[in-house]
């Protein structure tokens, strides 16, 4: 009930406070966030390329709808690599990175969109312990370079960083442009990997094998180095 005196659109304006409230808008990502993973894990969308659906379209509709479909997988936690393979073989090398590069752009894009609107106004506040408050400082202050390096880093969640920076306050050209930069190379090796997979006795998907292992083994190292340096502290 209304209070006395109470002017009649009082309770519809606190009702709206609630709902648009920074924490309202974050638990509506969260529930996003999980609906999308089940739907994935109840669709899985690795049928989709063993059903060959791709192979009834031709050109550059082949490579618009296969971009847009791993944009979409990409924000429900699909992971990046098995995408990638897949751009290879029913894409080849050309056409397959250019997909991938168009949908793993698509993807950031989305997902940091979701992340600034839903859950950057609630979450900020808790950067408070020292390595969240630097990891925020140096995306805000360093965009383009911190963000690059991360897609070059291979092994870090794609869905998770792409909300990370989205908590922080980089800007979206520089997050963009390095995600598109960044992610060449490893998408690259992937794609190939996928394209050649027939012919493993090729020197492309011997070199695009080579390089992930070798770059898999770079980061299991460094994370281990982390690891041990946040314990020596």
């Amino acid at each position: 009930m209304l209070e006395p005196g109470a002017p009649p659109g009082g309770l519809a304006v606190r009702c709206a406070r609630v709902l648009f409230s920074p924490w309202a808008r974050l638990g509506l990502l969260l529930v996003l966030l999980a609906c999308a993973a089940a739907g994935m894990l109840v669709w899985r969308p690795q049928r989709l390329l063993a059903d060959g659906w791709l192979g009834q379209l031709s050109g550059p509709t082949a490579l618009v709808v296969f971009a847009l479909a791993y944009g979409v997988c990409t924000t429900a936690f699909v992971p990046r690599p098995l995408l990638n393979v897949a751009a290879g073989v029913a894409l080849g090398s050309q056409a397959g990175l250019v997909a991938a590069l168009a949908g793993t752009v698509l993807g950031a894009g989305a997902t940091f969109g979701l992340g600034r609107l839903l859950g950057q106004e609630a979450l900020r506040p808790l950067l408070r312990a020292r390595w969240l408050a630097a990891a925020d400082r140096q995306l805000s202050e360093h965009g383009f370079r911190s963000v690059l390096a991360v897609r070059l880093f291979p092994g870090l969640p794609f869905c998770a960083t792409n909300y990370c920076a989205a908590v922080s306050r980089v800007r979206w050209l520089p997050y963009l442009l390095a995600t598109a930069l960044g992610s060449v190379p490893n998408t690259a090796a992937y794609v190939i990997a996928g394209a050649r997979a027939g012919a493993p006795d090729s020197p492309a998907f011997l070199l695009s094998m080579g390089f992930i292992v070798l770059t898999g083994g770079g980061a299991l190292m460094v994370a281990w180095h982390k690891r041990e340096a946040l314990r020596g502290r």
